[in-house]
Order: C-alpha cells, then structure tokens, then sequence
C-alpha cells in the first residue's frame, strides 16, 4: 500500500461534520490502495467547497472556474495520458457545467469526476442546486419548489457515461468504491451523496440513514454501464491518428534581407470581395522570405455574406508576443466600411505613418501621411485592390520590397493565377 498523498500543511477545513471531510479520506485511502505516487495524479476542481480538495493533496491541481473543470481535465489527460486524472465538482458546479458533464460522458476520456452531492450551493449562501429536492427549505426561497432535481447518475447514464456509481459518504467501503472508478479505463462518474452542516441540514432533516434510504429508492447506479462500454477515447484517438496522413506546414526559407529592422504593423481596411484577408496572408509570407516573424489576425462579420473588413498583420525581426496593433505603420483604405470599424482608429497616427487611401473613400482627420490611390485610373478592379495596393507599398521598400513580394506571389498562388497576379503587381509598381 502506498503511503498518504494528504497534504499535512494544509489539512481539511470543513464546517464540523462536513461529509467532505469523511469524502478527502476516502480519495486519499482509494489512491493508496491502487498504489499511486503524487507524480501520477491530478486533481481537477472549480469553485466551492469541492473546489478546496486540490490544496489537500500533493499531487499534480489545477483550479479553475467554476463548473468548468472537466474542460481543464479533458485538456490534462490527453496531453498527459499516464496521470491518473480526478475531477472534484459539487452538485452547484456540476449543474453549471452540466453541457461538460455531457461531452465528458459521449467522449469516455479516461476521468474520473466526484460529484461531493450536498443539494445545495454551502458555500455562497444555501441556494438550490439541480439537486435540491423540491420540498426542501433552502436560502433561495421558492425556487426550487418550481424544478425537478435532477438524478445525476440517470444524465450520465442517457449521454453515454460507461461507469456511473452512486454513493453515500457514510457507507462503508466508500475508498473501495472510488479506487474502482478511478481504476476503470474511460469516463466514470461517482455521485456521493453526504451532508452540508453550514447550511442545509440546518432547516432540513438529513442523516446518513436518510440517505441509505432515499438512495435506495433511487434507479440502480452501482458502477459499469454495459450497454455504454466501450474504448476508452484517448486510446483510440491515438491509434488512430498515428493512421492519418501527417500534415506538415509550409517550409517559408529566407531568401532576402528585409528593407528595416524592428516591429512594423500594417492594418488593411476594405469589404466583402476585395480579398483583403488574402492580402495579409500575402503579406506574412512576404515577411516569411525575409525571415521577419508575422501575425495575421482577421475581422470576421457575424453576416457571412457580408464577408471580412479588417485585417491586421504585424511583421516583425523580433518576437511577436502580442497580436494586437498600437499605431500602425501604414494603413491600407480600400472601402468605407473598413473604415467605419476602425474610425476611432486614425486620430491616433503619428506622422511617420503611411495611409496608402483609394480616391474614392472618405477617412476622418489624421496626422499620418496620405497617399492616394486612383484605382480606376491605374486599371485595377475592385476585387484586385488589396494586391495593388501591397504593390505600391512594396515599391516604397520600407516595410517590404518588390522582390519580397513576387516570391510571396509565387509561394500562395499556381499556374495562371500566378501569371495573373505578377502582371499586376508589375504593372502597377511600375506606374507608381
């Protein structure tokens, strides 16, 4: 038998006859029974009483918000596939993580989730859970009595859960219990039922009698769910994916030295169908080949028709830690609606700044300096306006230079469409 993972220097703090208490016990006796060092286990927990039992333990913890920590559990244990993985959650968590609750049960990733049931939210106040029984007197009035609880162990059952066990925090062999769950390969759930001193029983009978008996008349939840067994997911994942042809990103090679040094942020303004979310990629890989680190982050309308007007993209010769623009170098205009999303936007430009601007599109006042592109006299098509405009900038060779630019050309695009876009990128630098 392993020896004790309670942490001494912080032991429990419970109310005086928490069930909670008996429940840390009982975890820590079930993972000396299966023979677990800290080093193989990580305990999961959110917010409440529950979401105290990571600081009991030396073992791998994480804390997080509250109802969500079979989503930081998931993430544990398919990065980490050999720790023994334990999510700690009451019955208020788990009724607001309940949507988790059901992915965890279709999914059958190798967790382990107790669910510490005491009908109610202790530790804010007394408020009814998904748990409360209806006739209960509970710190939210009314409340519960317009709901039905809600059978944890019948939910997980219906969404796929494969091990699904009830308990009280009183019976004997409750380590036994745990020690199996945790032992079963895919997703188990425990539900232990046990008492909140602080608040609950305090206007409702409760005793561990009361429990066995209501308990009993509940449906059976006594471990494996035959008709749900099934492979574990981390496993078959695994496999699986080992199958799958491996996707390997495009190699840019430096093949020039960039026209400046430092960090350089370019910000393109336009509408639907003028290829702007295109442009910026261009501009990443033109970066690319100079060997300057690039972000791109994109403005996505809520209306798909109406099609992205925002583009940033930050090219850089040095770390890029942060996405987001402060004063860009040069702006791009190409349409007003871009230019409504950002117009608060232009008051902020230094002078250095280079607002490349198509003739017809109104910006408001600003420091930077102005260059106006008359798209209709140079030929160019609504559609191609983001190409042509990197054009001119490439021609300025300040934040990148033609020649950058083809092999960014030649990297995105083949064959006629290839042709297409360098007759207009030369066309157009030669004319500005």
């Amino acid at each position: 038998m392993a020896a004790s993972l309670l942490n001494k220097d912080r032991p429990p703090v419970f109310c005086p006859g928490c069930s909670h208490d008996r429940i840390t016990g009982a975890l820590d006796q079930a993972f000396q029974k299966l023979g677990l060092a800290g080093s193989q286990v990580a305990i999961v927990s959110d917010i409440g009483c529950s979401g105290l039992f990571d600081t009991f333990f030396h073992t791998h913890a994480l804390h997080g918000l509250h109802g969500r920590a079979l989503t930081y559990a998931a993430g544990i244990k398919l990065a980490r596939p050999g720790l023994q993985v334990v999510v700690t959650m009451g019955d208020g968590g788990q009724g607001i993580g309940g949507a988790h609750l059901l992915a965890a049960c279709r999914r059958n990733l190798n967790l382990t989730m107790l669910v510490l049931n005491n009908f109610n939210f202790g530790m804010t106040g007394g408020q009814f859970s998904v748990t409360t029984p209806s006739e209960a007197r509970v710190g939210s009035g009314f409340l519960n009595q317009l709901e039905k609880p809600l059978d944890i162990c019948q939910v997980a059952r219906s969404a796929g859960a494969a091990y699904v066990k009830r308990c009280s925090s009183y019976q004997s062999g409750l380590a036994d219990d745990i020690a199996e769950a945790i032992a079963f390969e895919g997703f188990s759930l425990v539900d232990i039922w046990g008492i909140c001193p602080g608040r609950y029983s305090r206007q409702n009978p409760l005793t561990p009698k009361i429990i066995a008996e209501s308990m009993a008349a509940m449906p059976p939840a006594d471990g494996v769910v035959e008709e749900n067994r099934r492979p574990e997911y981390g496993s078959v994942y695994r496999k699986t994916a080992k199958g799958q042809k491996t996707v390997h990103p495009p190699h840019v090679e430096q093949q020039f030295q960039p026209p400046g040094t430092g960090r350089h942020e370019i910000l393109l303004l336009g509408n639907a169908g003028q290829r702007i979310i295109t442009a910026g990629e261009i501009l990443c890989l033109a970066g690319m080949t100079a060997g300057l680190q690039a972000t791109q982050k994109n403005e996505y309308n809520i209306t798909v028709l109406r099609g992205p007007s925002v583009c940033e993209v930050i090219l850089s010769s040095d770390r890029i830690s942060f996405t987001g623009l402060g004063q860009p170098d040069v702006v791009i205009v190409l349409s007003r609606e871009g230019v409504d999303r950002r117009k608060s936007l232009f008051a902020e430009l230094h002078p250095q700044s280079l607002v490349l601007k198509a003739t017809d599109t109104q910006i408001p006042d600003c420091s930077g300096a102005v260059h106006l592109l008359d798209f209709k006299k140079m030929g160019v098509k609504p559609a191609d306006r983001a190409l042509a405009s990197l054009a001119v900038l490439a021609k300025a060779g300040k934040i990148i230079d033609i020649e950058m630019l083809k092999a960014a050309l030649w990297l995105r695009f083949t064959d006629k469409v290839q042709d297409s876009v360098l007759g207009l990128v030369e066309r157009v630098g030669s004319n500005n």
